[in-house]
């Protein structure tokens, strides 16, 4: 993508001239797309479709390590905590819009790696880079990332929809992002102590993958238009599935009933977890990062849904009065207590 060779100062090229060497190779993909980067605002045009926006914002030391993190694939993950967003609301996203704040530590070469994973994820998932903006940081890196995208209005799936004796359903599998998160921070203290010792991280793939290179569920939408299944609610897994079945009880003014047995995990993830001495349960449910989507269906949509390789049924709605509880594998009641991420949270 990029031809540089060596170590560039980024004042060399100016705010203007880095925002035209990084966005000169994206194409444009949509016909939604009438005007992307290069005028004071692009020009988007979604022809009777409601359009959905979402923001996230990533900063150095708090959302990432770069210790540990490729530039690569940071870009790569920014793009997919965003268009997670969009999945969740079951649109379709297609444009992004990329703001960075960069030190002086980072030359143009770091900044094209970036880049480059923001190209790798656009081109992968279709997306139309159209704007955003870049600016110099005493702060360490920033991303901001927006994405924009379409849906039909009456296939919007909202939080606040889902009915007592809907069914609940995840997709994938919960705790490796978390995990995978444990492992890299291991590795670094080790790391820290002795300089000379070399990462350990063989056969771990999945898991560093799942924190490091995260990937959108957009096969998911596609699985559930194709078997003509309407989730009555949906979020994304970003901060845990007790925040996230909290979040939908709550705007949905009902109780859930889920079950500790039918949670997904992964035996890489379940047996990670044992090492650290860490209930894999615990990183289903509060890890965060796994960018799954939790969902709830009517029952009668059982049997369209009920052979679908990464689906699974982990519980159901119930009356408000009834709470939000996990029933144990040794059939014990648990109150489910939001218990993940808290951007806000002290660090001391």
């Amino acid at each position: 993508m990029f031809e540089n060779k060596g170590v560039t100062e980024i004042e060399e090229l100016g705010e203007f001239g880095l925002i035209e060497h990084l966005t000169k190779n994206f194409k444009i993909n949509h016909p939604f797309t009438i005007r992307g980067v290069g005028d004071d605002a692009a020009v988007l045009n979604f022809e009777g479709n409601k359009t959905l926006i979402s923001t996230d914002l990533l900063l150095e030391g708090i959302h990432f390590d770069l210790a540990y993190t490729p530039l690569k694939h940071l870009g790569y993950k920014a793009i997919q905590v965003n268009l997670s967003d969009i999945y969740a609301m079951n649109g379709t996203p297609s444009q992004v819009t990329v703001s960075i704040g960069i030190s002086s530590k980072f030359p143009l070469e770091a900044v094209e790696e970036l880049y480059l994973g923001i190209s790798i994820a656009c081109e992968k998932y279709n997306i139309d880079l159209v704007g955003g903006d870049t600016s110099s940081s005493k702060q360490g890196l920033i991303i901001s990332v927006t994405s924009i995208g379409y849906v039909d209005e009456n296939k919007i799936c909202y939080r606040n929809g889902a009915g007592e004796g809907d069914l609940i359903c995840v997709s994938g599998d919960l705790g490796g992002a978390y995990i995978g998160l444990q492992l890299l921070e291991r590795e670094k203290g080790i790391y820290l102590e002795n300089p000379q010792i070399q990462p350990n991280l063989e056969g771990k793939d999945y898991i560093v993958e799942r924190q490091l290179k995260p990937e959108s569920r957009k096969d998911i939408i596609e699985v559930l238009r194709d078997i003509g299944v309407l989730p009555t609610s949906m979020i994304d897994v970003s901060d845990g599935l007790a925040s996230e079945i909290l979040h939908i009880c709550k705007q949905s003014d009902k109780g859930c009933k889920l079950y500790e047995e039918k949670i997904p995990i992964d035996p890489m993830t379940y047996d990670t977890a044992r090492e650290f001495g860490i209930d894999p349960t615990v990183c289903a449910l509060n890890g965060g990062e796994d960018y799954e989507l939790l969902f709830t269906i009517k029952q009668s949509d059982y049997e369209k849904i009920k052979n679908s390789a990464d689906i699974t049924i982990i519980g159901h709605i119930t009356e408000k009065s009834a709470g939000c509880n996990l029933i144990s594998k040794s059939e014990i009641v648990h109150e489910i207590k939001a218990q993940g991420w808290n951007t806000f949270k002290s660090k001391n």
